[in-house]
């Protein structure tokens, strides 16, 4: 696979991310480049000039496991910038394993009953299903009432949270963070976009996001990546005020390319009391429910509706 571009483009913007100073190098007058000197990141990785440059012209084909791991520990990356590092390099050779190839369409995750019945039975947690191209695919019924505002204005089956951060204005109310939201949500695509290169539908979105959302776009091009595994978000809901909520992506085993993610708060917490009554709310007779992820299934068989 060529992959050349995208190679290039990611070392680079890692090496312009380092200051000299953090390396141990003199940041000098004469310094004409953010970040890191070519030679710079060379030494640190402990490989010739000539050889970092190839891999930064996007040859990277071929590069050993423990060169790959010296360029990331000299551009100092994080865990998940290294895999997709390593996940570029397999590309390139055309030695990467599980990955959909180019033509294969990929099938169309749902929930299996025994899942739903599991998300359904967690009454005191928010527990949502979502892929890498950050699709809301199940939930439950805390799922949906904190998600309320984006199944509402959902224009795409199923709902994308992508779609909702960048072109609903209410998720920049909804997301006090909005700014840290949306560097991660555009983080996650990239990482999906380095397992799945030959989606179609992610490069529909990319594309439509780009076109859509100039603040998308440059997002897009610091080619940032990130895993969802686990942290803290702050949300505004318009019926129950501000939750700050501590969330875990869990992996569902034998359920390729899907995560569960699960936010709590903790007990006796102000945050816990209002996630009581989000519940509450979610359960009173007196406002429209959001959909059920199987209200979603069965209008999309009527319709007759793909994905």
């Amino acid at each position: 696979m060529d992959n050349r571009s995208e190679v290039r483009d990611f070392l680079m913007s890692r090496r312009a991310r380092v200051e000299p100073e953090d390396v141990g190098f003199a940041r000098g007058a004469d310094r004409r480049v953010p970040g890191l000197r070519r030679g710079e990141a060379a030494a640190l990785a402990g490989v010739s000039v000539e050889y970092y440059a190839r891999l930064e012209r996007g040859q990277i084909a071929g590069a050993s496991g423990a060169v790959l791991d010296g360029v990331a520990r000299a551009l100092r990356m994080d865990d998940a910038e290294r895999e997709y590092l390593h996940r570029l390099a397999h590309q390139a050779a055309g030695t990467t394993t599980g990955a959909r190839r180019a033509g294969k369409p990929a099938p169309v995750w749902r929930p299996s009953p025994s899942i739903q019945w599991f998300l359904d039975s967690m009454q005191s947690a928010v527990a949502m299903v979502g892929n890498g191209r950050t699709d809301l695919l199940a939930w439950n019924p805390l799922g949906g009432a904190l998600m309320d505002e984006m199944l509402a204005t959902a224009t795409s089956t199923p709902p994308n949270f992508a779609r909702f951060i960048f072109l609903e204005p209410v998720a920049r109310r909804f997301y006090p963070d909005w700014e840290a939201i949306a560097g991660i949500n555009v983080a996650q695509l990239r990482t999906e976009a380095g397992r799945d290169p030959h989606s179609k539908p992610l490069h529909d979105l990319v594309g439509e996001l780009s076109t859509r959302s100039d603040h998308f776009r440059t997002l897009w091009g610091r080619h940032d990546v990130w895993e969802h595994q686990s942290g803290v978000k702050r949300f505004h809901h318009h019926a129950v005020g501000d939750l700050t909520l501590h969330f875990n992506g869990l992996d569902l085993v034998g359920e390729s390319g899907v995560q569960l993610t699960v936010l709590t708060a903790e007990p006796g917490s102000p945050d816990h009391d209002a996630l009581q009554l989000l519940g509450g709310w979610a359960s009173s007779t007196s406002r429209r429910k959001p959909p059920h992820p199987t209200d979603v299934e069965k209008t999309r068989r009527e319709s007759g509706e793909t994905v």
